[in-house]
This record gives structure tokens, C-alpha cells and sequence, in this order.
């Protein structure tokens, strides 16, 4: 994980990450557009949403584009990362509070709405549970969740060959062929990656009702559940 956490400081990665998201997750800007429209079913209109991995700011910009009246509290462990979702945001930064650190540095809320995108994939499934309990325990009842990450089947063929259509993703996405493999095997030799099934009880266990799969990109999966 030491070297995860070396690339989130690091900044000429943390220059360039913006462009990587949109490029690099199958249908990444129309899962943003889904998350929104999810938060919105059931937060109201001045809703306080809580945004945890929030460095980088794309996922703030768009809801808070989408959203005008929504207030956030942005929580990430990189402060350069944070740096760079105040310059995403831009004027729209004033309607976000920023919180460096973890889920336990977070405001008790409670909050109207909560995302957590593309972060829990870097940690254990112990781990897992606990940051989805943490942000239960911070939501209104009833309120929504957004979570996606990486998530695929198992299986000694199976998982390799969802691994090797992301590759080839990357691939087609414009990266070097061989930069693309050594993507696809820090996925499987740094990441703690579940089933979908397992991904979904992790949700139950935490305390959320009706996970919901709304998003499949190859590798990467999305869920709504509620508070």
C-alpha cells in the first residue's frame, strides 16, 4: 500500500490525475451522472452530503454542478489531493468543507447523502466494514449511499479474464501496451478485490438496506443502499 499512498502524493500524479479517471474507468462520467441522480432521489434540496475519498474534486464538481443548493464535506488522507479538488472545484469551492484524514476524521453529520467512488478497493474487507458502519452511522435515516469500486467474479479463469479485459481497456484507452499490463498487475497483486455478492454483504453487514448494483464497467461496479 506504501506505494498507493507514494502516488497520491506524488506531483506529477497528482497533476495529471484528473485526466486519468475519465479515461482509465469504463463509462466514468456517466457513473458520476448516475451517482448524482441517485444522492437526488432522496436528498432534499439543500442537502449536506458526505464525500469520503473526495481528493481530486471531479465527483464534487458534479454534484455540486448538479446540485446547487448542496453543501459537502469532502474527506481524503492526501492533502495534495485536497489541494487539486479546491482547484477542481473552483468557485464552487466554497460549498465544500474539506476534512484531511480518514472516515474517523469525518463530521458526525447527520448527513443527507453519502458517495464513496474509486477508494475502497484499497483496503481490506475488515477494513471495508468498518468505513461503511462509520458512514451508516453518519447518515440521516433512509438517506442514500453511492459506493464503486473495483469488483469482480472470482474464479481461478474467470477473474483473470475480467482483469485482462480492463488491460485491454487501458489499452484501447490510448496507454502503452505494456504499461497497461503492469496496470492489470498491481490490480491483482496490490488491491484487496471482492465479489460482487461479497461487496454487497459488506454493505448488509454495515447496516444498509437494499444494495442496489446500478453500474458494471468491466472490473469496476457501483451500488446504492440506504441508511
Amino acid at each position: 500500500m506504501t506505494s498507493i499512498q507514494d502516488m497520491f502524493s506524488d506531483p506529477q500524479a497528482v497533476t495529471t490525475y484528473t485526466e486519468g479517471p475519465p479515461r482509465f474507468v469504463p463509462g466514468y462520467n456517466s457513473m458520476l451522472s448516475m451517482a448524482t441522480i441517485l444522492l437526488a432521489e432522496r436528498a432534499r434540496e439543500d442537502a449536506r452530503i458526505l464525500v469520503l475519498g473526495a481528493g481530486g474534486g471531479l465527483e464534487l464538481k458534479t454534484f455540486a454542478q448538479a446540485q446547487p443548493a448542496w453543501r459537502f464535506d469532502g474527506v481524503d488522507p492526501s492533502a495534495a489531493m485536497l489541494a487539486l479538488a479546491r482547484k477542481t472545484l473552483g468557485p464552487l469551492a466554497s460549498r465544500a468543507h474539506l476534512h484531511q484524514g480518514y472516515i474517523d476524521d469525518a463530521p458526525q453529520g447527520p448527513f443527507d447523502g453519502a458517495s464513496c467512488l474509486l477508494t475502497l478497493h484499497f483496503v481490506d474487507v475488515t477494513e471495508r466494514r468498518r468505513i461503511a458502519s462509520e458512514i451508516r452511522r453518519r447518515l440521516k435515516p433512509g438517506a442514500p449511499f453511492v459506493v464503486a469500486h473495483l469488483s469482480a467474479p472470482d474464479g481461478e479463469e474467470e477473474r483473470p479474464r475480467w482483469l485482462s479485459r480492463y488491460s485491454a481497456f487501458l489499452a484501447f484507452s490510448g496507454v502503452e501496451p505494456d504499461k497497461a499490463a503492469a496496470a492489470r498487475d498491481a490490480v491483482t497483486n496490490h488491491l484487496d478485490i471482492l465479489t460482487p455478492a461479497q461487496d454487497e454483504a459488506v454493505l448488509r453487514d454495515a447496516g444498509f438496506a437494499e444494495p442496489t448494483l446500478f453500474y458494471t464497467g468491466f472490473t469496476f461496479r457501483g451500488w446504492v443502499a440506504y441508511a
